[in-house]
């Protein structure tokens, strides 16, 4: 097998309990590399698109990349790939920590579940020693709980738990994947994929040392990425220091910081809620980094109540914060310590919670469904922190709804257009109507309204690689397209995103030809993520999706921003899309017959 790939993809069916190995085509690799690629590949060719989510015929796969578990920067990523219960689309969510580089270590590229079993079960990994275990005395319990449980259990603590917590249980439609108590695989409701398959955890240690075709070169071309992440004013300075909570007051001051369920883009408390503040209260313990990063962006808080965690990081302290009008930053961490102990995707409860706010002040949502909990109006730190339990554990006739997401929240009160997502997915924290091409990024996201799959802000607001005008839409479509490719080779590598505030698609090309021995040219590599994001699209039109779909809420498109920096403005979308579908080879949105073939789908 090629260089630093283990050479072994498991398949686990949880409804017979055969456990079985197969070697990876080094074609298909190659093709698409690894990570989301490959787990895109795997699903597209074993599941109907059609599929019920929640069926045991939906595939669950851990996909590490030929990055993962090696020396190169911050290569600790892992990705979950399935069929998503909150969008019906393919979910791809990537998550760090150590997880990833332990089961690589442990001789896998990517674990494939099948089936489902009757009772709760976990799957046990020491190298070539695997097994499915029972797990009935961990169902109910919550992430950092069974993550103690299963590594005293497996007696070695090195070993590493991916799991689900109660919301993945209990079907929330937004749970997430935990590992290391604090890391998640967070978008898309994957967590609620492995609770209707009854997997509640992986425990993995590993002892396999992985090695490029030549280490030499390999080393060399490590040590110079590390010192250009290291002399970066992003990766060397403002993330290491406040993590990605540097940009509270960045985007609040360039008038995109959605505030109340996205009605204005300028939150006037964000000073009390910032990454600065988060310093200057005493929150921040220590910075703290993921499997081989030098970085180190992770937030080590503790609160004066004495909770202790991770976080809240950039979107996690937004989606609670502003988008929910509130600044008081202990009950904003405090929500945030839930979702990882409850297991949930941050973004999608804050926001999903911020528009039962709005229903609610409108007079849609009535006050019979809210009890016996508090009102749930903007600015509450009570309701933030009461409704993120309530919906994981389903309790009363609003938590019960909130656990379906905010598309179908607002519609069951008869108004969708209070719901801000894309393709029933919640929007995260930037005001579509202050940057344009994240705008069309947004709208055209292969997994909802995404902003990891083309962040445009990079370019828009903070100028790298270099400054666009954030209301301009000349040229926007080719920005996306172009980031949507190389996010696509990045997150199939498995390594962080964050390295491309710093890291060009040529040093990208440097890291895989070195690890993997394929000597990929700069277009080539670019290839295999425009054939990545296109066999995404085919399997999302297969299982649904229309192109009416790459559409943004009413509010953007139609409700001026009433204030701050973008007074006046609303998403040109009519003009972005067109100019998108054209610059893809797409034909009313759909690849055409030639372009599959160019790409060899």
């Amino acid at each position: 097998m090629a260089g630093t790939y283990a050479g072994c993809i498991l398949w686990v069916n949880l409804s017979t309990g055969e456990i079985r190995k197969e070697e990876p085509s080094e074609e298909v690799l190659r093709r698409f590399i690894g990570g989301r690629g490959l787990g895109a590949y795997y699903l597209s060719k074993f599941t109907k698109p059609e599929v019920d989510p929640f069926s045991p015929e939906n595939l669950l796969i851990f996909a590490t990349g030929p990055l993962t578990g090696t020396a190169a920067p911050a290569g600790g990523r892992y990705v979950v790939v399935c069929k998503s219960p909150l969008t019906g689309l393919m979910a791809g969510s990537n998550s760090g920590g150590h997880f990833g580089a332990e089961l690589k270590a442990a001789g896998y590229d990517m674990l494939v579940f099948e089936g489902a079993a009757k009772e709760p079960v976990y799957l046990s990994i020491r190298d070539d020693q695997v097994e499915l275990k029972p797990a009935g005395d961990l169902w109910g319990l919550e992430t950092d709980v069974v993550t103690d449980r299963l590594l005293e259990e497996f007696g070695d603590p090195k070993a590493r738990v991916a799991c689900i917590g109660p919301a993945g249980e209990n079907l929330v439609r937004f749970a997430c994947v935990i590992n290391d108590k604090t890391r998640a695989a967070g978008r898309s409701g994957v967590g609620a994929v492995m609770g209707s398959k009854k997997l509640k955890a992986i425990v993995v240690r590993g002892s396999k040392r992985l090695n490029a075709p030549d280490e030499e070169v390999f080393k060399n071309f490590i040590r110079e990425k590390v010192e250009k992440l290291r002399g970066h004013p992003v990766t060397g300075e403002a993330l290491p220091k406040y993590g990605t909570k540097v940009l509270d007051n960045i985007i609040n001051q360039n008038g995109l910081y959605p505030t109340r369920n996205f009605q204005t883009g300028v939150f006037e408390s964000t000073h009390e809620v910032s990454g600065e503040a988060l310093v200057e209260k005493g929150y921040l313990k220590k910075n703290k980094g993921c499997y081989a990063c030098p970085i180190r962006c992770g937030r080590v808080t503790e609160l004066p109540t004495g909770n202790k965690g991770e976080g809240p990081e950039y979107e996690s302290g937004w989606a609670f914060g502003a988008c929910c009008g509130v600044k008081d930053l202990i009950a904003i961490t405090e929500a945030n310590y839930l979702c990882n102990r409850l297991g949930m995707d941050t973004i999608s409860c804050g926001v999903t919670i911020a528009c039962a706010m709005e229903l609610f002040e409108r007079g849609y949502l009535p006050k019979e469904d809210v009890k016996p909990g508090p009102e749930p109006t903007f600015g509450s730190s009570e309701a933030i922190v009461y409704y993120t339990k309530a919906l994981a554990y389903r309790e009363g006739t609003l938590g019960d709804k909130l656990a379906e997401g905010a598309k179908r929240l607002a519609e069951a009160y008869g108004h969708p257009e209070l719901a801000m997502t894309v393709k029933g997915q919640e929007l995260p924290a930037y005001d579509p109507r202050g940057v344009q091409g994240q705008a069309l990024a947004y709208a055209t996201a292969n997994r909802g309204g995404c902003h990891v799959r083309a962040y445009l802000i990079a370019p828009e607001i903070l100028g790298i690689p270099e400054k666009l005008d954030p209301q301009s839409t000349e040229g926007k479509a080719q920005w996306v397209k172009a980031f949507q490719d190389l996010t696509a080779v990045i997150d199939s590598l498995g390594i962080c995103l964050f390295t491309s505030f710093a890291l060009s698609a040529e040093d990208y090309r440097d890291l895989l030809t070195a690890a993997t021995g394929f000597d990929y040219t700069l277009e080539e590599m670019l290839k295999c993520g425009e054939r990545i994001w296109n066999l995404e699209r085919v399997f999302n039109l297969a299982a649904g999706l229309d192109p009416k779909d790459d559409t943004l809420p009413k509010r953007f498109l139609e409700e001026a921003m009433p204030e701050g920096p973008n007074k006046g403005a609303v998403v040109k979308l009519s003009e972005l899309l067109p100019e998108y579908y054209k610059v893809r080879g797409w034909e009313d949105g759909r690849p055409t017959k030639e372009k599959l073939e160019e790409l060899g789908l």
